[in-house]
């Protein structure tokens, strides 16, 4: 009888698996993510799943399932609580990835610090030693009796503690250092990640235990590990930014319990992470008034309006080749609006450079941030001085024209909040802003990019 085959290759993106090894994955598509890994047999692994204790669970009518008691932990930052729809949920799994030093140990810990007051909170790291966690804990001020520490890489026996402690809450940093003995594989492979968060789900959904699990990103900046670690948990975090820069962004790209168009603003210091109450102020500080090639745009995440600068530098190209090149605003759709301002407006940039940046490290995904951008590309062309009391949004069609765009009067509201006196916005959005805005600002309607064009002229 042929003997079991030991050696398997896993795409690092799907968690396909293979006897041979593929350049490109029959799966997903991918190439070069065929990896080698080391497989027991099958009832080694399910002999190791039965000792972890399971409950018992019986089907029952959803009419008679209660949620009266269903309550959500603040974190003490309403920041990350706006993020997480309002709060931790119970027996709820929250996957939190981000750039080695960006602050996701550091806000962990700040949450120990709040809910430790009340909850008891275990702490398990697979990376620092028990005194580099109270190094970093006393740098924060952080010093209660609620938080139970533990360095562990072992899954199973970190499913065996949390069974015995019973927290209320437990935190896992990170899942790329958990190991499953059971499993040949090194730590962080497809396999060891897939299994250990198989295991924490288990044991938090049955013991209705939150867990917060740290998650590591590769070169492409996705979670390292299969995809389908991101389908097990119930919310993904990312946080963005440059870990140079003191300002990081919270953002949501799933969850079961909230929506996923929220952000949380951050501000690194030496206390820790300290909560941006106003971004669009923070985003705003620093602009400079009355220069050609910037202007303000106004986008929403989610319930919240954010007011940001763009910066456009038109100039003469020193190639055959005319650079472009954008930050924070997605490439192809600049490509798009320099073809418009072209065969439209008559604008020719076939031959210079373009470049668009959103100052503040801030990414502008929403259409409504065209006509900004536009706007501060021919005023870089032309060497037109835009107002700073000026803001323009707007949905930029392939005709030129200028389209309408959802909760405008949100957007009227906080420029005028803010300062701003001018509005460049779509003609079709004015009747819907006078009857729910109650501020005073003067609205400009443009219908196309030649109005819009005319009013900086103007």
């Amino acid at each position: 009888m042929a003997p079991k085959i030991k050696s398997m290759y896993v795409c690092s993106q799907c968690g396909y698996e293979s006897a041979k090894w593929y350049g490109k994955c029959p799966s997903c598509g991918e190439w070069n993510t065929m990896t080698e890994e080391i497989r027991e047999s099958s009832s080694a692994v399910s002999d190791s799943l039965r000792r972890l204790r399971k409950p018992s669970s019986f089907p029952i009518p959803i009419s008679e399932i209660s949620t009266e008691d269903e309550e959500r932990y603040f974190t003490g930052s309403k920041e990350l609580d706006r993020v997480l729809g309002g709060g931790i949920v119970k027996g709820s799994l929250v996957l939190l990835g981000g750039d080695p030093g960006i602050g996701k140990s550091t806000i962990l810990l700040q949450i120990c610090n709040h809910l430790g007051k009340i909850l008891k909170i275990l702490y398990i790291s697979g990376e620092e030693s028990k005194r580099q966690i109270k190094l970093r804990a006393s740098r924060l001020g952080i010093n209660c009796s609620n938080i139970l520490v533990m360095t562990e890489t072992d899954i199973e026996a970190a499913a065996e503690q949390i069974q015995t402690e019973k927290p209320d809450l437990v935190m896992i940093d990170s899942i790329q250092t958990m190991n499953f003995k059971e499993l040949n594989s090194s730590p962080g492979s497809v396999t060891q990640v897939r299994e250990c968060t198989n295991i924490l789900m288990r044991t938090s959904k049955s013991l209705d235990i939150p867990c917060i699990i740290v998650g590591h990103v590769n070169k492409d900046g996705a979670i390292a590990g299969p995809k389908v670690l991101e389908h097990i948990v119930d919310a993904v975090l990312y946080f963005e930014g440059d870990k140079q820069m003191s300002y990081r962004i919270l953002r949501a790209v799933k969850n079961r319990y909230g929506s996923t168009n929220e952000i949380g603003v951050f501000k690194m210091t030496d206390t820790g992470l300290s909560e941006v109450e106003n971004p669009s102020l923070m985003l705003l500080s620093g602009r400079p008034k009355n220069v050609s090639g910037t202007c303000v745009a106004c986008a929403m995440e989610g319930t919240r309006p954010i007011l940001a600068e763009i910066q456009g530098l038109v100039t003469n190209s020193g190639y055959g080749n005319p650079r472009r090149m954008s930050t924070g605003f997605d490439y192809n759709r600049m490509s798009m609006l320099l073809a418009v301002l072209e065969k439209r407006c008559g604008y020719f940039f076939s031959s210079l450079d373009a470049y668009i940046n959103v100052v503040g490290g801030l990414r502008l995904d929403e259409p409504a941030a065209d006509l900004a951008v536009t706007v501060a590309l021919v005023s870089s062309l032309k060497d037109i001085i835009v107002p700073d009391d000026i803001l323009a949004f707007g949905e930029v069609g392939l005709t030129g024209e200028i389209r309408s765009v959802n909760q405008a009067a949100l957007r009227v509201n906080e420029a005028s909040r803010l300062g701003f006196k001018k509005c460049i916005l779509p003609y079709h959005n004015i009747n819907s802003i006078l009857l729910s805005s109650q501020s005073d600002m003067e609205l400009i309607g443009v219908r196309n990019i030649r109005e819009a064009v005319s009013v900086l002229a103007n």
